[in-house]
């Protein structure tokens, strides 16, 4: 695959300038989506220097320790938009998160692909960021809505709201990939020169894990507010 010039990525600037100015325009907010932006940049390059290090070391410490910031960074993330952000709700994040991508991680390491080492970084690394991130984006979704519909409804229509419109991105992903959309995975793939019908086969992999890793997160986050009371807005 042919390596992008880092002077070439000074293009991409141009649309986040334009959504830049209608976000502080709309929102009277001036520097989320620079200081966004700005850690972007830092924590991709970070990472990539973390990775290089990794990928020839092959020390499972460093691996280990990294799978963990990528659970505990995501949980504090989706903690972000949540009203109640004590300890307590944390605790619940990092458990639903870890325990909702983890179980899909090792299903894909020991049955799904044809390792000779399951704890291959080359491997391991990807595969935690999509399911983790996509469990923090998921639980992220159904929290702040099982807030709201809390102070309306009960626990069971609340959860029954908030369970399904956090899954609407997923689904939406189901119906329309392959015939609206090809995914970033399988379009990285086919670029490389991969067999597209091989490419088809770890996408499949790639959407049942997403819908997996967030459905699973937001079954053990609903449940653990069963009785947790609404929390009034002062």
């Amino acid at each position: 695959m042919q390596t992008i010039p880092l002077s070439n990525l000074l293009y991409m600037a141009l649309p986040l300038l334009i959504i830049s100015y209608f976000y502080y325009r709309w929102t009277d907010n001036k520097t989320e989506i620079a200081t966004a932006t700005l850690r972007m940049s830092v924590q991709l390059i970070a990472i990539g220097y973390v990775l290089t290090s990794l990928f020839e070391t092959n020390s499972l410490w460093l691996l280990s320790l990294l799978v963990s910031i990528m659970v505990i960074a995501a949980s504090l993330i989706a903690r972000r938009h949540i009203q109640n952000k004590d300890l307590k709700t944390y605790l619940i994040l990092l458990f639903a998160i870890g325990v909702g991508g983890s179980v899909n991680l090792l299903l894909i390491l020991y049955f799904v692909l044809d390792l000779d080492n399951i704890f291959e970084p080359r491997v391991v690394i990807p595969l935690s960021g999509m399911l983790f991130a996509n469990a923090m984006n998921a639980i992220s979704l159904a929290a702040e809505r099982f807030s709201k519909e809390r102070l309306k409804h009960s626990y069971e229509e609340a959860r029954a709201i908030a369970f399904k419109a956090s899954m609407i991105p997923q689904i939406n992903s189901f119906l329309a990939v392959g015939f609206v959309s090809l995914p970033g995975m399988m379009t990285g793939q086919i670029l490389s020169g991969i067999d597209p019908m091989v490419a088809v086969r770890y996408q499949i992999v790639v959407m049942a894990m997403v819908l997996g890793s967030g459905g699973m997160s937001n079954i053990i986050y609903l449940l653990s507010l069963k009785n947790q009371q609404p929390i009034l807005s002062p």
